[in-house]
């Protein structure tokens, strides 16, 4: 199809229609003027977002982050007052904690720190 036919499906210009398939080739179209080329094509436009990794994965590696920030704030203070854990139970009290925040946070696991 042409860029002349094209434009005369969506009911605009030439110009207009290579401007179009222009801004869709460098990612600045707009929903609106895909849609209308949709139409125009006899096409259902379909916008979604698809996770890199599953949703499970997603919540792990939230609580796994919040935990280890709560646990080193943590080791930081009993460091101060020369309490020091080591390595092992610091990464098993992140597991524990990542682990508990995954099962019971909900929404909470998503705020802003």
């Amino acid at each position: 199809m042409t860029t002349k036919q094209l434009g005369s499906r969506i009911g605009v210009s030439q110009s207009r229609a290579y401007d179009i398939e222009k801004a869709e080739a460098n990612g600045s179209i707009t929903l609106d003027s895909l849609e209308r080329a949709a139409n125009a094509l006899d096409c259902k436009l379909v916008y979604t977002l698809v996770p890199r990794k599953s949703l499970e994965e997603m919540v792990q590696d939230q609580a796994l982050k919040i935990a280890k920030q709560n646990i080193q704030s943590i080791h930081h203070t009993m460091s101060l007052e020369n309490q020091n854990i080591d390595e092992t139970d610091e990464k098993e009290q992140v597991a524990q904690l990542a682990k508990q925040l995954s099962e019971r946070s909900g929404s909470n696991l998503w705020k802003d720190n």
